[in-house]
């Protein structure tokens, strides 16, 4: 079980995996707290946006939309490798999901498959939202992937996590298909080699 770090290690974090980092507005305090706790956490999940434009999917995960507040991740990983950070505590971007993946998670093992949904993600994960359609055929840049993999190895190496900590959110939730466009065992492949 792990505390989550403070904002300002987050940041530290981050730009020490060598990521050009942009901070947007309040990140620090911009959270959904009142909802719930955040901690201890066990892990960060990735996600495609369903968005297209690097401002306005940088709008929409600070801001939310009807039906769900932001900010709906913690990070906004741009087309071009940037990280926008939007949101710092519990975010709206996990949801229900199952607890058998969650104790894979904590154990760092391999996943099964995910068949509920009766545990609180929003509490346990680091949530990186990724500028994409999510329709299999919008383009994932190098730099993209490559920030991805920097900014899942940043928070792992500051828990003292590996590879096996990074989940999709299609991994945690029944009927998510995201991130579509890779696999998340090639960019836990990824993560484990720069953890290494």
């Amino acid at each position: 079980m792990a505390p989550p770090m403070s904002a300002s290690a987050f940041l530290r974090a981050l730009k020490a995996e060598g990521l050009t980092v942009v901070e947007v507005g309040d990140w620090r305090d911009h959270n959904r707290n009142h909802k719930g706790p955040w901690g201890p956490v066990h892990g960060v999940m990735i996600h495609h946006t369903v968005t297209k434009g690097s401002a306005r999917t940088v709008d929409i995960c600070r801001k939310g939309y009807a039906g769900l507040p932001g900010p709906l991740c913690h990070g906004v990983i741009t087309k071009d490798g940037r990280v926008h950070l939007v949101g710092y505590g519990r975010a709206n971007h996990a949801g229900l999901g199952d607890d058998d993946v969650l104790r894979a998670v904590i154990a760092e093992r391999g996943l099964p498959k995910d068949n509920e949904a009766n545990t609180d993600g929003n509490r346990h994960f680091y949530g990186f939202e990724c500028e994409n359609l999510g329709d299999g055929e919008d383009p994932w840049p190098s730099a993209q992937l490559e920030a991805i993999e920097r900014a899942a190895a940043a928070v792992c190496r500051h828990h003292g996590w590996n590879e096996r900590s990074v989940i999709g959110h299609k991994e945690w939730q029944p009927g998510k298909v995201d991130p579509r466009g890779f696999t998340m065992s090639s960019m836990r492949k990824r993560i484990g080699d720069r953890l290494n």
